[in-house]
């Protein structure tokens, strides 16, 4: 992996340790007089944690994530993970497993994260992140849904939100070691130190929680398999990742303490699966074309060191279809990456031969096919050979990869001949713009629009989109800095937008209010309760 990619990634995760912890420690300094009380699973979470806080308590993590390196934006990979995400939560909303404020307030957002371990995290206020270890090790869509509906359980049941009440019976040697390990962390560069500073408190207050933490990870379980087989995915795909997932954890597990992990013992929840399994019948997990490339695609991804690139030459022992094609898409990936255009071109045209083959064909491979290629020859500068294999590609569910790689050729073109591609340009800015009027989380797509509608001299929209993207990765200091020098400039300028002006004044005050409120809950102040904006 990126060293530098890497040690902010700890950092964050340490970050993210500290803040779980804070939230014990807020709840311990309550008066001691206020009721505890474990909540019972499927009871109503309100008393404990608001929907309202806990999405803004999300909200503050993702701010701080989208920043990171290890914060990873791949379109393709990104639209195979939310092909499985949509039907999942669509089915958890048919199941009524989401409560109608928490559905109203909630993100309902997964993400990548560029690491190596095997893991995967819900996040207050509907986040989910998906390591790309995690992907690299499943064999199949089925196995790679049933970590997604697990952890979209934990959301839906604000399991976070119902930690909170038992967190309070956390001892004052808890509350004095973490205490020491914030300390510890923010004057020294030894991580560890600190991790051991903080564990050590950690480990008092945590077998009082044990109980309540497997009883959430079982139910995570139960309401996991009903929505994974509702959404119409094969439910053996559970059992099985148990099983995959024990077995990485076998490897790269020392075993201490295992009794104090969060997690139930991992041959009861197989067990559980298995039996789940076994009552519902039906035919085995079936691994698919599509499934293969993407795994392979987040093997390349999470590790672009040149040593490890080098190993994905292409080929393969295996003689199964699936297992060459997907050697040879990984081995046209990591030789883009070295700057071997030819080799890349020729391995992603094998791939595609090779999937021209199967019986019956995949159009989802093969779309993922073609949009390598447009990668491909985008990299290497020639955008026109990028358009042409974009051309060729089928509609499909997701639209954004292709979206994304059309703007970015059609500006490139534009910038080598900007007399004959602007029209297309304009196109392809139309799209942008369309695009994240209904999805403006899109920190990505408001970055391309800001600099389409530079090259389009649209210079006010293309301030205000880089202040939107700004305000997306959770900057609002830099977003309110841009939507000020935009003002200047349309004060200044003749023959002014007049709704991209009015447009900028509204959001510089919405987000001049956003920082302030940011302001008042870190001194400590209260602020409102309702839902933050969608």
């Amino acid at each position: 992996m990126n060293t530098q990619a890497s040690f902010h990634w700890r950092h964050w995760l340490h970050w993210r340790r500290l803040l779980a912890l804070l939230l014990a420690l807020l709840c311990a300094l309550s008066p001691a007089g206020a009721q505890v009380r474990l909540p019972s699973l499927g009871e109503s979470a309100s008393d404990d944690l608001s929907i309202g806080s806990e999405r803004r308590i999300g909200d503050q993590i993702m701010r701080e994530g989208r920043r990171d390196p290890a914060y990873l934006d791949d379109p393709v990979l990104l639209a195979y993970v939310q092909s499985l995400w949509k039907p999942l939560l669509a089915a958890a909303r048919a199941q009524g497993n989401i409560e109608a404020d928490a559905d109203q307030a909630f993100a309902w957002e997964i993400f990548l994260v560029r690491d190596r371990s095997v893991n995967a995290f819900a996040l207050p206020g509907g986040f989910v992140g998906m390591h790309l270890g995690l992907i690299a090790i499943t064999t199949t869509g089925d196995q790679l849904a049933s970590v997604i509906a697990h952890e979209l359980s934990h959301v839906t049941q604000r399991h976070i939100a119902r930690s909170i009440a038992p967190a309070q019976r956390a001892s004052l040697l808890a509350v004095a070691a973490f205490l020491l390990g914030v300390l510890a962390a923010s004057r020294s560069s030894n991580m560890d130190m600190a991790n051991a500073a903080i564990m050590g408190g950690q480990g008092v207050a945590a077998q009082g929680q044990l109980n309540f933490s497997r009883d959430v990870e079982r139910e995570a379980d139960r309401l996991g398999y009903g929505v994974l087989a509702a959404a119409g995915f094969n439910p053996a795909g559970m059992a099985g990742m148990f099983e995959r997932m024990d077995a990485a954890t076998r490897l790269n597990d020392s075993g201490g303490f295992p009794y104090l992990r969060s997690h139930p013992m991992t041959v009861d929840r197989i067990s559980e699966a298995r039996n789940r399994t076994l009552l519902a019948g039906g035919p085995p997990s079936r691994a698919t074309l599509q499934h293969a490339l993407m795994q392979m695609r987040a093997r390349v991804l999470m590790d672009d060191g040149a040593q490890t690139l080098q190993r994905y030459n292409g080929e393969t022992a295996s003689p199964a279809l699936a297992d060459r094609a997907a050697a040879a898409y990984a081995g046209a990936m990591a030789s883009s990456q070295l700057g071997d255009a030819a080799r890349a071109e020729a391995l992603a045209a094998t791939t595609a031969r090779l999937l021209a083959t199967a019986e019956p064909r995949e159009p989802a491979a093969e779309r993922s096919v073609a949009l390598l290629q447009a990668q491909i020859r985008l990299a290497r500068g020639d955008a026109p050979a990028a358009l042409a294999a974009l051309d060729t590609l089928a509609p499909g569910d997701d639209p954004r990869p292709a979206m994304l790689l059309r703007a970015r050729a059609q500006l490139e073109l534009q910038r080598r001949q900007p007399d004959t591609a602007m029209a297309a340009l304009r196109d392809a800015t139309g799209a942008l713009q369309t695009w994240v009027a209904e999805q403006p989380q899109d920190a990505t797509a408001w970055e391309l629009l800001s600099e389409t509608s530079q090259a389009l001299g649209l210079r006010l929209r293309s301030m205000r989109a880089a202040a939107e993207a700004r305000a997306v990765l959770g900057d609002l200091g830099g977003a309110i800095d841009r939507l000020r020098a935009a003002q200047q400039v349309s004060r200044s300028a003749t023959g002014q937008d007049f709704i991209e002006a009015s447009v900028i004044d509204a959001r510089l005050r919405q987000f001049t209010a956003q920082r302030r409120q940011l302001v008042l809950e870190a001194r400590g102040g209260r602020g409102g309760e309702e839902p933050p904006p969608q």
